[in-house]
């Protein structure tokens, strides 16, 4: 599939495994076949479900039925990892795995990684003998953190490498540069993972806080019926991380905390949680688009990873800067429609879970970016506005929501594949030009936009409500209560 059009970045001259073949692994094996040589009759799809095998029998790839669990991993991945020599890569792009533990065998082996969340193995995220704060994205991230701690350096395994956690956090950073540049500030740009030198350039350009701030507005030709929960990407993940409590990264301009906000008390202490699923919490937020807008708390790696990222800290180590920073979120409304279903039902999710492909959705667009806000411009909101139609156009078996993710996964492949002993990387920590270069070609426009907009507006003012009035940029103001 690679032609004159489509650049190809590299050779991978190992076995390529793709663990989960769902709506982001179909989407991104046409990327990996447009963009890098490789050895086809050594590539492995392996899923639990042969719904999507049909495109891997039309190439020639290998397909395994099988879910990967923590008894059969080593056995199962390590002949495929192994398999005629080389470099070989694996792309994680599945539910119910480990991917701290896969981080590790795929490391001994030599062999590349990429995966788009730090996932555990099945039975986490539903635990009923856990306390919720074992339950958190902190908690998950803790564990990568100790993998680095443990084993630095060696192989590259890029971490939380998709839209989002992923591609925001390189948009943050030149959201970063171009706003200090808009306020006319004296700076040099810091080197890709010169985290004092980028934290240090945050708080110069008085930057209180972050929103991942998402609009999906892709619609369906038909109706969703009662009993099931459709989205515009894994279901399965969605839920997961819905019902999950809500998380945020906690800054150091923030007065007020919820009545059930938690602390965290090892680690990095970047964040906090609530006690409440980030599904059934509310935030006011704003894209181009729409405007002023809903969105849901969900906990998300990169809200976690940037606070800690973009952290002052003094020569004695108290933190005297760190950015608030979180999702809000706002599926496209077939989800929500799902998720109001759901929690009125007692959380018990849907028996058919559905995503809506390429072929049942008729127009719309995932407007995703960050918005960084409390500045003296105000809010600075820069991302993608990819809309369904041009995805269609730039890649097979994609919808907007899919080709932010999947290109996201091809970008850090191309920088693993040329920084193969980086070791263990969290998307905050690579190079944001490079990545986005390979990644741009499938974003549709990537615009910045300032808005005059602050939590404070829109509010019907027949209410008397528990607001910070000096400061607009409080969480107090911006959780929906």
């Amino acid at each position: 599939m690679a032609n004159e059009k489509w650049p190809v970045y590299g050779e991978i001259t190992g076995p390529v495994v793709m663990i989960g073949f769902g709506s982001i692994g179909r989407g991104t094996l046409p990327l990996i076949e447009r963009h890098f040589k490789f050895d086809k009759s050594r590539m492995v799809i392996i899923d639990p479900s042969d719904e999507n095998r049909k495109l891997a029998d039309e190439r020639g790839i290998k397909f395994i039925q099988e879910a990967v669990t923590k008894d059969n991993f080593k056995a199962l991945l390590t002949p495929l990892l192994t398999n005629g020599g080389g470099q070989g890569f694996c792309v994680n792009l599945s539910v119910d795995t480990g991917s701290v533990e896969l981080m590790h065998l795929c490391r001994k082996l030599g062999t590349l990684y990429v995966d788009t969340v730090i996932e555990p193995w099945l039975g986490f995220y539903f635990d009923n003998s856990a306390d919720n704060g074992e339950r958190t994205n902190y908690a998950l991230r803790e564990t990568l953190l100790e993998e680095r701690r443990k084993h630095p350096g060696g192989t590259t395994a890029v971490s939380t490498c998709g839209a989002n956690p992923g591609m925001v956090s390189w948009f943050v950073k030149q959201a970063l540069v171009n706003l200090s540049r808009d306020l006319g500030l004296d700076f040099e740009e810091p080197a890709t993972n010169d985290r004092d030198g980028w934290a240090a350039l945050m708080k110069k350009a008085g930057v209180k806080g972050i929103h991942i701030a998402e609009r999906d507005t892709q619609r369906t030709k038909n109706p969703k019926p009662m009993n099931v929960f459709w989205n515009t990407w894994s279901v399965e993940g969605f839920i997961s991380e819905g019902l999950q409590p809500a998380e945020l990264g906690w800054g150091t301009h923030e007065t007020w905390k919820p009545k059930n906000a938690k602390k965290f008390k090892k680690g990095t202490k970047a964040a906090i949680y609530l006690e409440q699923p980030g599904a059934n919490t509310r935030v006011r937020t704003w894209c181009p688009t729409p405007g002023p807008q809903y969105g849901f708390l969900v906990t998300h790696n990169e809200a976690i990873s940037i606070s800690d990222f973009f952290t002052v800290r003094s020569k004695k180590g108290k933190v005297t800067y760190r950015p608030t920073c979180h999702y809000a979120y706002h599926p496209c409304n077939d989800a929500v429609l799902s998720l109001h279903e759901m929690f009125g039902a007692a959380g018990k999710a849907q028996p058919v879970h559905h995503v809506l492909d390429e072929n049942e959705l008729v127009d719309g667009s995932d407007e995703l970016g960050v918005l960084l806000y409390g500045h003296d411009k105000n809010a600075y909101w820069y991302g993608s506005q990819l809309t369904l139609e041009q995805a269609r156009k730039l890649a097979p078996y994609q919808n907007a929501t899919g080709l932010q993710v999947s290109s996201a996964v091809l970008a850090g492949m191309v920088w693993a594949l040329e920084n193969p002993e980086a070791g263990i990387v969290e998307a905050d920590e690579v190079d944001y030009k490079r990545c986005l270069d390979v990644q741009k070609q499938y974003l549709g426009p990537v615009n910045g936009y300032y808005t005059d907009w602050t939590p404070l507006e829109g509010r019907p003012g027949l209410f008397e409500e528990d607001l910070d009035k000096e400061d607009p940029w409080q969480f107090r103001n911006i959780l929906v209560r």
